[in-house]
């Protein structure tokens, strides 16, 4: 399975807290929900078709727990075509401590997670 990574960011290097203004506050971050909005057309089509070719999906806890309240339970996001990927593929999660995985179609990986990445990268699929 080849393995693709998504990552918003902004020019001067933040990754925390785009998707709402109550995502990830830690560290007195304030500028939660920055990336809301700002996407044109084509970037939007780009982000939809890569998850419609993925074959699984690999996350950590914290960006699991936020899709799965998001994308695994809301029904307007769960209709949206980048839902409808992520709800029927199936879904991994790299933590230590996630122990009863809400959303269908998840497994935890737990242990070695470079052996259990690298077994899930050894598997045919995009």
């Amino acid at each position: 399975m080849k393995l693709t990574t998504m990552t918003q960011v902004t020019l001067d290097g933040v990754m925390q807290g785009n998707g709402a203004a109550s995502d990830d506050r830690r560290n007195g971050f304030e500028r939660g929900g920055w990336a809301r909005g700002a996407g044109d057309d084509e970037t939007r089509t780009f982000i939809t078709q890569t998850y419609q070719r993925a074959d699984a999906f690999l996350f950590g806890r914290r960006t699991y727990e936020l899709f799965a309240g998001s994308w695994g339970s809301i029904d307007q996001m769960r209709a949206h075509p980048i839902g409808v990927a992520l709800n029927e593929a199936p879904k991994y999660v790299a933590s230590t401590t996630l122990t009863a995985p809400r959303w269908e179609d998840t497994t935890v990986l737990r242990g070695d997670l470079a052996a259990a990445i690298s077994e899930l990268k050894a598997k045919p699929g995009g």
